[in-house]
This record gives C-alpha cells, structure tokens and sequence, in this order.
C-alpha cells in the first residue's frame, strides 16, 4: 500500500489530507487508445460522498481522445488525469468545478508530449462560493525531440463570495524546439457590466447572474457528445451553490 501523500508534493500542495486518508489508495482507470482510433468519455462526481479517482490515458499514434469532467456535489472531491500523446495524437478536456459551503474541489492534470506533432487542449471553468476551495494544478510537459508540439490550457475561476478561494497553476515544462505552447488563467468575480446590460433589459439581478454563471459553465462541455446532459448536470449543481 502506498504512503498517502503530503504537502510537499505539488499535486497535493492544497489537497484537504484528511477527507483523502479515507479514500486512499485511490482507484486508476486506464485508458489506451490504438493508434489511429478515437475515444471519448465523462466523468461525473456528483453524489453526496467524497470520491477521489486517478486517470491515466495513453494515446498512440495519431489517437485522439475527448475528456470532460464534473466535478461537484461531494464535501471533498478530486479528479487527476494523466495523458501520454504519441506522434500525432490529440486530446481535449473540458471541465468544470461547483463548489459551495465548505467544500474543496481538485483537478490536477499532467499531459505528456512524448512525440512529434501532438495537439493538447484544457479549458477548466470553476465557480466558488461560500467557503468552497477550487484547485486547478496542470502540468503540460513537452519530451526532447517533441517538435510541432500544440498545447493550450484556458483556465478560469469564478468567485461569488469574497470568502471563497481558487487555487491555479498552469504550468509548461518544454524540451523542444518548434513547438506552440500558451496557457490563460484568470481568477474574478462577474462582470458588473454585463450584469447592468442584463438589469437594463428587464432581466433581475439574480436571474441576471444566473444566466451569466450558466455561459460560463457550459465552455467546459462545448462539443461533448453528452454536452445536454453533462451542461444540465452542471446547472443543477450550479443552482444548489448560488
């Protein structure tokens, strides 16, 4: 059985270690897809129990593989994924973290360009309120010899009590020449404006940021093959928060 992990170690830097002491060996979903094949998948935590769960996803050569995740609803829930690329594979992850009260919600990800050619893109939407704490730790690592390398992350967080904590760090690590590597991270509140433009039609302020809240939201599930499902999920847990 494997030690539970500390602080030191970045993953777990704003783990809460108690609630994970009681999951802990955390169950591995290994994913491979063959070269040349698609897959696609979605997980979802949303129960009234903790739950913690480590991915890891091997993609050969030009294997390509879509990702979203949910993750709400639960006093303490985290969700790592780590994706390995071959010569032209592809994987996109959309995610989305709603967290309320006291309860802490972590995505940490590392996505390895081990050859030519990849393309990797995360788009991570969190909103937080109360005394809710929202993590997001993603490492993007491109091999030696990885040229042509394509890798975006587009992280936000959104705050809706001053009380509330969003924790982000996106992060390159590049071997390689010739390669396209940017990240987006911003932390805030909603846009004032946009809710006067909202008042000013005849929309009320609650329904105003609700509204707004669900445009957020539902970037992370754009294109997904259940992103009905997995957007209505979300708005539901989305409306147990506001």
């Amino acid at each position: 059985m494997t030690a539970l992990p500390t602080r030191r170690q970045e993953a777990f830097r704003y783990a809460d270690l108690a609630a994970l002491e009681a999951l802990w060996p955390l169950p591995v979903q290994d994913i491979r897809v063959a070269a040349g094949e698609t897959g696609a998948s979605a997980v979802v935590l949303d129960g009234a129990n903790d739950a913690a769960q480590d991915i890891a996803i091997t993609l050969e050569d030009g294997a390509e593989y879509d990702l979203r995740l949910l993750n709400a609803g639960s006093a303490y829930g985290r969700i790592a994924v780590k994706v390995t690329l071959g010569n032209g594979a592809k994987f996109h992850l959309g995610a989305a973290q709603i967290a309320g009260g006291e309860q802490t919600a972590e995505i940490v990800t590392e996505v390895v360009h081990a050859e030519p050619d990849a393309v990797s893109s995360q788009v991570v939407r969190s909103v937080l309120g109360g005394k809710a704490t929202g993590t997001y730790l993603g490492r993007v690592v491109v091999a030696r010899g990885a040229i042509g390398t394509d890798g975006e992350q587009s992280i936000r967080a959104m705050l809706l009590d001053r009380t509330a904590t969003a924790n982000a760090r996106p992060e390159l690590e590049i071997y390689a020449d010739d390669v396209k590597c940017a990240h987006g991270c911003a932390v805030g509140e909603l846009d004032p404006q946009g809710l006067f433009y909202l008042a000013q039609r005849g929309l009320p302020p609650a329904e105003a940021k609700k509204l707004m809240l669900h445009a957020f939201i539902a970037e992370a599930f754009v294109g997904a093959a259940d992103e009905e499902s997995l957007t209505e999920a979300a708005l539901k847990a989305l409306d147990a928060v506001l």
